[in-house]
């Protein structure tokens, strides 16, 4: 897979993505979002389901067992924590370019 052609993150994926550092269902990923953003995002359930399978489809989340059945768990890959990473650089450097020209 070349991470490149998924970059750049919604800012939607990029905050589910930082959610799933650790495990964590669609719910809690919803709040997880809002908060981590200060209320900028929120995230509707129907956007969440969609986000999710198309991680997964990419394979930069997967699910992991949960406590409950009834609730689906996911957790960040090994490739998903590579493209966040990616992410972030690119962001950083967009920062610095941003500071230098401002």
């Amino acid at each position: 897979m070349n991470r490149n052609k998924i970059l750049p993150l919604t800012e939607t994926t990029f905050y589910i993505m930082i959610s799933l550092i650790n495990p964590s269902h669609g719910y809690a990923i919803m709040q997880k979002v809002e908060e981590l953003s200060g209320g900028r995002v929120q995230i509707a359930a129907g956007t969440m389901y969609g986000a999710t399978e198309n991680l997964l489809k990419q394979k930069l989340i997967r699910e992991v067992p949960g406590d409950d059945k009834r609730r689906r768990v996911y957790i960040l890959t090994d490739i998903g924590k590579d493209v966040l990473k990616l992410e972030v650089k690119r962001l950083k450097q967009l920062v610095v370019l941003a500071d230098d020209l401002l």
